[in-house]
């Protein structure tokens, strides 16, 4: 299943790219990713890390979720938990669940992530200026960083912010740091 994932998210990235008239130099420019990596990723010989994931959704102004959600099948009103698309960053340590998927019309969508201990996961930038986030740590130990300012939060802490720089994400617990994030479009 996780190949099948993996090859439609690369279709997907190839015609996002196409849709934007930008040549794989165009969107290497625009990423600072390299263009041999956007093409092995786009021909789907490599799967995607976060913070590359993350590059890629800023240069087109889409939340990760979007991105997931437009490979995945339209959402149910009701997703039982064993239905939940979840997907794995090995090479980071990161999990990402998806808990409320976006849905055409709604504004909101809500993540769980899980990061093993030491996990330090960068974005350079937000997908869309303007986000909301509200982070509620649901176990462990977490080290946010939004823009300039840091902020270290532990279980039942909920962080709330509009992102309109880059931030970073780092367990610094000796456990997985768990949390949901609540992202709600400007």
């Amino acid at each position: 299943m996780r190949e099948a994932l993996d090859d439609r998210l690369a279709a997907r990235l190839a015609s996002l790219r196409v849709q934007h008239d930008w040549s794989l130099d165009d969107l290497a420019a625009r990423t600072g990713v390299s263009r041999s990596t956007l093409s092995r990723l786009e021909r789907g010989e490599i799967s995607p890390t976060a913070s590359l994931l993350g590059k890629l959704c800023t240069a087109y102004g889409w939340t990760m979720s979007r991105l997931l959600a437009d490979v995945e099948a339209a959402p149910p009103p009701v997703v039982r938990a064993g239905d939940q698309s979840v997907w794995r960053d090995d090479a980071s340590g990161f999990t990402r669940r998806v808990v409320s998927p976006p849905h055409a019309g709604l504004r909101g969508e809500m993540i769980e992530g899980q990061l093993d201990p030491g996990a330090d996961i960068a974005y350079d930038a937000p997908p869309v200026p303007g986000l909301e986030q509200h982070v509620w740590v649901l176990a462990g130990a977490l080290r946010l960083t939004d823009g300039d300012t840091t902020h270290e939060l532990g279980t039942g802490d909920c962080l709330r912010f509009r992102l309109w720089g880059p931030t970073r994400f780092r367990n610094t617990g000796a456990g997985p740091a768990r949390y949901a994030v609540v992202i709600v479009l400007p």
